[in-house]
């Protein structure tokens, strides 16, 4: 994957103290990672840079909102996103990632790419399960709902529907007991 200049800081001709970096995402942002889970995007993110004499601190805070589709009715929301991360760089010999409040980047670096600590981000801020808030508070019109409300259990036993073998309440009794 190729860095974007765009999300490239040069640290090295920034005085120390903080620096505010703004970023708008949109959907072109994800298609470089090959993400397609978003049918739209807009997010802005706020990075407080903050260069000291031995290390530097990042905090990023994204907010705005991307357009999903519900994993019940495959419709298509805007979902809010609102999320934070703080990141420490410091320097030593050798590139490491392994911990992930931290970055450790070789002594002779001049500039760290912030893309993918972005990426990450909005990606996790998203929830697993994403539910159009219409499902949640019963106002959403859909024919996917209205088969599922038809083909739901509680629906077959208050239409008198099918007779439940006997068998099963024989069953049910050993959890009871």
């Amino acid at each position: 994957m190729k860095n974007m200049k765009a999300y490239t800081i040069p640290f090295v001709g920034l005085k120390l103290g903080k620096h505010q970096f703004e970023y708008d995402i949109n959907n072109e942002f994800f298609e470089h990672f090959e993400y397609d889970e978003f049918n739209n995007s807009n997010v802005k993110i706020d990075l407080l840079f903050d260069k000291k004499s031995t290390m530097m601190e990042l905090s990023f805070k994204a907010s705005g909102t991307v357009n999903v589709n519900c994993d019940i009715t495959n419709e298509a929301y805007d979902q809010p996103i609102e999320s934070d991360l703080y990141l420490v760089i410091k320097f030593g010999d050798d590139y490491n990632y392994d911990n992930e409040d931290l970055l450790i980047i070789p002594h002779g670096e001049f500039e760290v790419n912030v893309q993918q600590y972005i990426y990450e981000l909005i990606v996790l801020a998203v929830p697993a399960k994403r539910v159009h808030p219409g499902v949640e508070d019963g106002t959403l019109e859909s024919e996917v709902l209205d088969k599922l409300e038809e083909l739901s259990l509680d629906n077959k036993d208050k239409k008198g529907g099918d007779e439940i073998d006997p068998r099963w309440d024989k069953l049910k009794n050993l959890l009871n007991e």
